[in-house]
């Protein structure tokens, strides 16, 4: 599996997951979104719990990375987005007003669909979060986190003799752990993936997917993926969307093997 994860020397300041008083560690209440006057979410109700992993599944346009981009407000860029409803973290209602979108950001980290290293060295990847967020930390300090978050992706002994190479020199496999040890610098406590295996080969695959368990084992992951296959493999609780509507949810063994709805059904059978 690789490595084992280690607290981060700044975890203290960051803290473990925050969890709601019924153990959650996202809670999704009554959410609808709009892109203009197009509605592309309706009254999605959801809990995740901290320290699994929840994948959402469906075709495409269905809502799932709408959703996703919720937990962390990247939508806000979006002029034309509005949103009603709560999302929680903790007990924290992330989609008032007040909320802190930047500490949001620290806390939610997110990997896209394609690898988007930075046009710098390895080690400069790493460097520059930290640098940004933590501008006190001693050199030494920060060469200790980058080595321990290269390992935790389990991409250190591939690329420990080119940290200071160029990082679009690497493969996309090993670009795409790249940038999920970028985003454990600063300690996050939710993982958030859209569909981050989307453009790479089985192998490199593999690779993250066993990353993904492993990471489960500090952190709380969400997954956005079209990949059935990938989604039985390594979700504990699997959401099904389909026109934005979540159709149904729950523990992944049985809503394979079992589905409740006849709309999944057709989904997983391949009949849409």
């Amino acid at each position: 599996m690789g490595n084992v994860l280690v607290e981060h020397p700044l975890s203290k300041t960051n803290g473990s997951a925050p969890v709601s008083d019924d153990g959650c560690a996202i809670v999704v209440e009554n959410v609808n979104a709009w892109y203009g006057r197009k509605q592309v979410l309706f009254n999605v109700d959801m809990q995740i719990k901290k320290n699994e992993i929840m994948a959402f599944i469906g075709p495409s346009g269905c809502g799932k990375t709408t959703l996703l981009r919720c937990f962390n407000r990247m939508n806000d860029i979006i002029k034309s987005f509005r949103l009603t409803g709560t999302i929680k973290i903790g007990d924290e209602d992330i989609t008032s007003k007040n909320t802190d979108v930047l500490a949001l950001r620290k806390k939610v980290g997110m990997v896209f669909q394609q690898p988007n290293p930075f046009p710098m060295s390895i080690f400069n990847n790493l460097r520059l979060p930290l640098a940004e967020n933590f501008p006190d930390l001693e050199k030494a300090k920060i060469e200790d986190i980058i080595v321990q978050k290269l390992k935790d992706a389990n991409i250190y002994t591939e690329i420990k003799d080119r940290l200071h190479h160029s990082a679009l020199r690497i493969s996309g496999g090993q670009q795409q752990r790249l940038c999920i040890a970028r985003m454990l610098t600063i300690d996050p406590q939710i993982l958030l993936f859209d569909e981050p295996c989307a453009s790479l080969d089985p192998l490199s695959t593999k690779k993250i997917e066993d990353l993904l368990l492993q990471l489960k084992e500090k952190y709380t992951v969400v997954i956005v993926t079209h990949n059935i296959e990938q989604a039985r493999r390594i979700a504990d609780n699997v959401a099904f969307f389909y026109t934005g509507k979540l159709v149904e949810m729950g523990p992944a063994k049985k809503l394979f093997l079992a589905p409740e709805t006849e709309m999944l059904e057709r989904y997983l059978s391949g009949k849409f």
